[in-house]
Order: C-alpha cells, then sequence, then structure tokens
C-alpha cells in the first residue's frame, strides 16, 4: 500500500507552525508567559508529558515551573499549592496533569483553578462558555483538533460528524465545536460510545470520524464510507514482536486497512499527539497577552 502526503493530516507539521507562531508573537511583543505545570504522583506516561511541555517551553520563551509532589500529598496541599499560582502574576497558565491520585477529588482541583488560568479549559466556566459559543480556554486536544480541519481545509459545514468517546477532555467539546455557528464547524454531529448500538450504523453514514474512544484499531474499513476524513485521537500500545521493545503504537483506527477509503486521515503517531501541547502553549500565549480574558 502506497501512503502519499495527499491523504495524510501532518499532525507534526502543523504543530511545528504554530509553536513557529507563538515563538515569534513572544519575541515580537517582548513578553514572558508564565506556565505553572503540576504533576502529582509516578505515573511514567504523565512524568514524559509535563517533561515535553517544560522543554517545549524553554524552547519558545516562556517562564515555567515544574511542582512535582509525590502520591501521598494530600489534597488540602495540593489546594493551596493552585491557589499559590492563581496568584502569582507571573503565570499566565496552570496546568494540573491528570490523572490524579485516587484520594484527591479531581473535579475539586480543576475547579480551583483560576478560570482565566485554565490553559486545559477543564473548568466547568470554560466548559460552559464553550458549550454556548462564547470566547473561552478551549481542551488543547479539541483545539488541535479544529487547527488540523481548518489548516487543511476539511469542509464541515453541513457535514455529518460522527465523535466516538464522550470524555470531558475530547469527546465532548469536539462534538460541541463542531456545533457551533462557525466557519469551521456548521456540522451535523453525532455521539457514539459504550452503550452505542451497531456504532458502525451510524460511522457509514459520517463525512467526518473523530474516534477518542481508547481501544485500539477499533475502527474498521467495513465501519467507513468512501472518501470520508478520520481525526484518529487514540494513542495505544499494542504487542509487536519485530520491534526491540515488543510493542507498538497505533491509534483508535485501522489505519492500514481504512487508508485507502478515506479522503484523508491523522496518521498515529505525529497526528493528533503533538497538536496538543502546540495549543497549550497557543493558550498560555492568549492568557498572556489576554486574548481570552481581560
Amino acid at each position: 500500500m502506497e501512503v502519499t502526503d495527499k491523504k495524510i493530516i501532518d499532525g507534526k507539521r502543523i504543530s511545528e507552525e504554530i509553536l513557529e507562531e507563538v515563538k515569534r508573537e513572544v519575541k515580537e511583543k517582548g513578553i514572558k508567559p508564565g506556565i505553572a505545570l503540576i504533576l502529582v504522583g509516578n505515573d511514567p506516561a504523565s512524568e514524559i508529558y509535563v517533561r515535553n511541555k517544560g522543554k517545549t517551553c524553554e524552547a519558545l520563551g516562556f517562564h515555567s515551573v515544574i511542582e512535582k509532589r509525590e502520591d501521598n500529598c494530600s489534597e488540602e496541599e495540593l489546594l493551596a499549592l493552585i491557589e499559590k499560582y492563581n496568584n502569582d502574576k507571573k503565570i499566565h497558565g496552570i496546568l494540573v496533569q491528570l490523572p490524579l491520585p485516587k484520594h484527591i477529588n479531581e473535579m475539586k482541583v480543576i475547579e480551583a483553578v483560576n478560570y482565566k488560568k485554565d490553559v486545559d479549559g477543564f473548568h466547568p466556566i470554560n466548559a460552559g462558555k464553550l458549550m454556548i459559543g462564547e470566547k473561552c480556554f478551549v481542551p488543547c486536544t479539541p483545539a488541535g483538533i479544529m487547527e488540523l480541519i481548518k489548516r487543511y481545509n476539511i469542509e464541515t459545514a453541513g457535514k455529518n460528524v460522527v465523535v466516538i468517546g464522550r470524555s470531558n477532555i475530547v469527546g465532548k467539546p469536539i462534538g460541541n465545536l463542531l456545533l457551533q455557528k462557525d466557519k469551521n464547524a456548521n456540522s451535523t454531529v453525532t455521539f457514539c460510545h459504550s452503550y452505542t448500538k451497531d456504532i458502525a450504523s451510524h460511522t457509514r453514514n459520517a463525512d467526518i470520524i473523530i474516534a477518542a474512544i481508547g481501544k485500539a484499531l477499533f475502527l474498521k474499513a467495513d465501519m467507513i464510507k468512501e472518501g470520508c476524513a478520520i481525526i484518529d485521537v487514540g494513542i495505544n500500545k499494542i504487542e509487536d514482536l519485530t520491534k526491540k521493545s515488543g510493542q507498538r503504537t497505533v491509534g483508535d483506527v485501522d489505519f492500514v486497512n481504512c487508508y485507502p477509503k478515506v479522503s484523508m486521515i491523522t496518521p498515529v503517531p505525529k497526528g493528533v499527539g503533538p497538536m496538543t501541547i502546540a495549543m497549550l502553549m497557543k493558550n498560555t500565549l492568549d492568557s498572556a497577552t489576554k486574548k481570552v480574558y481581560n
């Protein structure tokens, strides 16, 4: 099977474009956006994410602070740390890396972040504003998906979009964004999830599919129609004995078999993944320049 650039939605390239735009604006305006990255516990994946975010901040000329706490960090200690950065004028964005240890109330922590510094877009005020179409911080992965749609000129108006997944981080916000009365939206959106009967009956009618269900290679070629566009949000590890690690990374979409039928598709890796950090940086810059909240 020949994979050509014409069908590939290159998230790595677009993320680099966005980061370059952010870096240029920081330099031109002579500002130093600040972000506090808070990590609780020793989850290896979370540690890598936070470290990568810190490196990106450094490359862009941001001021970043990484606060690491052990698994036994109390909820009170974490809330006090958030309040410290809510009141720090050098910090324009606060990110608490999820998931948190089970003894900490995740929603309580999300609500503790000043919504004007909520560059992750998880605070109920930002979630509510997103739903009604007001300016707000948009969660980074859905914001990245919208940038890919916009920069690849994927037609959305009047199109049937199926979102597979209903998380607060990806599924619900991306569906809401595509419902809005906006140039890159105006879609008819269907949500599918673990209780949906016969998901394929919905995806076969979809012009655009956003797969964010967290199941490796879930979306098969016989579940899609010819010419659809697919955004694959999934990041899953499957066994592959040809690799040194014994594993390889795949998405929620059976890329190899779906590729011949699609008009456009994001690969995994180098698709949606790189966009998430890029949009976090963009949100932090927008906070520093008061583009979202004065």
